[in-house]
């Protein structure tokens, strides 16, 4: 016969009692709010700068168009951000400081939008240990307390019995604890590196427009963007 998986669950939450039974509640809670975020990370593209970072390839080179379509068209935090920076420098009336108050904000706002959530894993992580430990000192005290009701008829397997029960419990906080832990790091460093993207591709854009402002602006070999060489030839002369 097979085992049966729920009676083995339903045995495990009678021999850890009401500590393991709330330890269950909080694995299954993060796991899965660990999966919306993992489906999150993978719609916005959390990681993948690759497109930014061709979309700006195409803007410097002095294909604007191109460029800010593929920005538009960028799920991730950094094509956003450089999205937004590309369609306000299109604005010759919006100056450096408003295009960067505004890529400010839209980081800000989607980078909180990732971060939401991880509070509640970090909880998670923290408090299962705690509650194992909890489950511990509460089955140590009732193993002892069976201990002393036994009188001058000590069984040592009793007391045995009871110690190891009791630490079920710590080993299930543990359980809980590390990889709920180990995913929240892996979260962080996403959203760190995710941040730190934003703000060299938007840095690197501003700086182009700032060295080259007018020739981002208009395609090469157009009569605007020839006029300057014109004019220094003619000073020469």
């Amino acid at each position: 016969m097979k085992p049966n998986i729920l009676d083995d669950v339903r045995a495990f939450l009678e021999l850890g009692g009401p500590v393991v039974a709330i330890l269950l509640v909080l694995s299954v809670f993060a796991l899965a709010l660990i999966l919306i975020k993992l489906t999150q990370f993978w719609r916005e593209r959390v990681g993948s700068g690759a497109v930014a970072n061709r979309a700006l390839h195409l803007w410097v080179h002095g294909s604007v168009g191109d460029g800010r379509q593929m920005a538009e068209t960028d799920p991730s935090p950094v094509g956003g951000a450089l999205a937004t920076a590309m369609r306000l420098s299109a604005n010759r009336a919006a100056s450096k400081a408003v295009i960067e108050d505004e890529i400010g904000r839209v980081a800000v706002t989607r980078l909180h939008d990732l971060q939401r959530g991880l509070r509640a894993l970090d909880a998670i992580a923290q408090i299962a240990p705690l509650l194992g430990l909890f489950g511990t000192v509460l089955g140590m005290i009732e193993a002892f307390r069976q201990l002393q009701g036994a009188g001058s008829a000590v069984d040592p397997s009793l007391l045995a019995g009871g110690i190891w029960v009791a630490l079920l419990t710590t080993a299930a906080g543990l359980a809980v604890a590390m990889p709920v832990s180990l995913v929240l790091t892996w979260f962080e460093t996403r959203i760190e590196n995710e941040r730190v993207a934003i703000e060299t591709v938007t840095t690197a854009f501003l700086s182009q427009q700032a060295l080259g402002t007018a020739g981002t602006r208009l395609e090469p070999n157009t009569p605007e963007a020839a006029q300057p060489a014109a004019v220094e030839r003619s000073h020469a002369h």
